[in-house]
């Protein structure tokens, strides 16, 4: 079978289980309450009683990855998530009471949450069972079934996923597909009712031209530079203590980690040493540490070591977070420190998405606006002040998909909230309600009972009546 051939294979396979799984939602296109509940439960349980070979199966991907970080990061949101969700439910499927105003009465107006459908899943690398699974409890809670483009780079944890959701779910329910990038083409080409992608920004174009030829609507998670605004009140030590963890955690490869630091020019040198300080404090100061991830293969490592090189050749100057040389030979790379860097530099173009943190300095920092604002804008912005009007001054002044204040990436864990970029860091958002009214269809139904009020705007026109309605509404 030469390419071409198999390329056809594929797809006919592809749009085969597409096919099945709206065939599936015909017979049942509005799951009750209960049934969908009942599936949100099933899931808990499984992730609950797979959550170990989980945590090893990523650590086994990453050659590296602390328990720690697996179940913090990628099982417990789940878990939170689906109690969340489950608690809520009934109140966010119950039809919503609108006014119908004068005009239309007398009239009832209801908005009625329908299922769209089999909604398309695209996952990343970095956090595979939060980015499968998250999108997936949303996507059951509005009562639609799914199909779940898994991540090449994370094959143990795809196998575990995979037997997990097929002890739970029936294929016309959920399916999970594996495949190089060819595939992850081929799906994003598919005519699902929805598309949700998690990915770079890049790739996020092709999915959203792909998807276009279907009319498919798209959320789109991608990433961007998210910078951490360092305010002259903020002392700099609990700055580091507060965006650290954000840095550190998974190694940095995070959609919504710190990009970049715009720091006060005389508190760069200890922003420097408090950082180094504070993560020898956390991981030590030499490499090996347990509680530290590695970056999750050699193309991802090799990369953010070329774009070290580069900057360096063009003038930048970097610090290790641990003290130590980089060991080109292990995957577990500390926190790069990169001062005096300049736009030419790869680090200043492209999302790091990795270990790397860029720290630019500023005299007023009304600079760090217009430093942001003419730059893409961003899946998060931090603000590291005490100040209440620098902080809505910040606030009101830039752009972002999400905001923490005096924190980092944590903003991603409040379930009552929407998740979701701006730009070119994404478009739409999901989480908590919002992703409930993403994955459905919000149906507006008008009702009447026996009085046609409707007829008195019939033709023939110009009669007292129609006279009357029209210079009372039109005034």
């Amino acid at each position: 079978m030469n390419m071409s051939e198999k390329m056809n294979t594929e797809l006919r396979e592809l749009s085969s289980i597409l096919t099945g799984q709206k065939q599936a939602y015909r017979s049942a296109p509005n799951p009750s309450a209960k049934e969908r509940i009942a599936q949100l439960s099933a899931l808990k349980s499984a992730l609950l009683s797979f959550q170990d070979d989980l945590v090893n199966a990523l650590n086994e991907d990453y050659g590296q990855r602390p328990a720690q970080d697996s179940l913090i990061a990628d099982i417990m949101p789940c878990i939170v998530n689906i109690n969340y969700t489950i608690k809520r439910l009934n109140k966010w499927m119950k039809p919503q009471r609108r006014h119908a105003g004068l005009l239309l009465a007398p009239a009832k107006v209801e908005v009625h949450y329908q299922p769209l459908g089999v909604v398309g899943i695209m996952v990343p690398w970095n956090f595979p069972v939060m980015l499968s699974i998250g999108p997936l409890i949303t996507a059951l809670a509005a009562g639609n079934r799914a199909m779940i483009k898994l991540s090449e780079f994370t094959p143990s944890t795809n196998q575990v996923i995979k037997k997990m959701l097929s002890s739970i779910l029936e294929q016309n329910t959920v399916t999970c597909i594996e495949g190089e990038a060819n595939i992850a083409a081929e799906f994003s080409a598919l005519p699902f009712d929805h598309l949700i992608f998690t990915g770079s920004t890049t790739v996020g174009r092709h999915v959203m031209r792909a998807a276009a030829d279907n009319l498919t609507p798209v959320t789109l998670e991608l990433g961007g530079k998210s910078p951490v605004i360092i305010a002259p009140d903020m002392p700099i030590d609990t700055a580091v203590e507060r965006l650290i963890f954000g840095k550190c955690l998974n190694a940095g490869q995070i959609c919504v980690a710190p990009d970049y630091i715009l720091c006060p020019k005389d508190k760069v040198e200890a922003f420097i040493s408090s950082y180094q300080k504070q993560f020898q404090t956390m991981y030590g100061d030499k490499h090996q540490s347990t509680d530290y991830a590695h970056v999750i293969n050699e193309n991802q490592h090799n990369r953010l070591l070329s774009w070290l090189d580069d900057a360096v050749s063009k003038g930048a100057k970097v610090v290790s977070a641990n003290g130590q040389d980089i060991d080109r030979n292990s995957r577990e790379l500390a926190t790069q420190l990169v001062t005096e860097t300049t736009d030419d530099m790869l680090i200043m173009q492209q999302e790091i998405f990795g270990p790397i943190l860029p720290i630019i300095s500023y005299e007023d920092i009304s600079e760090t606006i217009d430093y942001i604002n003419e730059r893409a804008r961003p899946l998060a912005l931090y603000i590291m002040s005490f100040d209440t009007e620098t902080q809505q001054h910040l606030l009101s002044q830039t752009h972002s998909g999400g905001v923490c204040i005096n924190e980092t990436i944590f903003h991603v864990a409040a379930d009552d909230a929407p998740f979701g970029g701006i730009g070119d860091s994404g478009m739409g958002q999901y989480h908590g309600k919002e992703g409930f009214l993403t994955f459905s269809k919000a149906k507006t139904v008008l009702s009447r009972g026996k009085l046609n009020i409707g007829k008195l705007v019939h033709p023939p026109y110009g009669g007292l009546i129609q006279r009357l309605m029209l210079k009372f509404f039109l005034r």
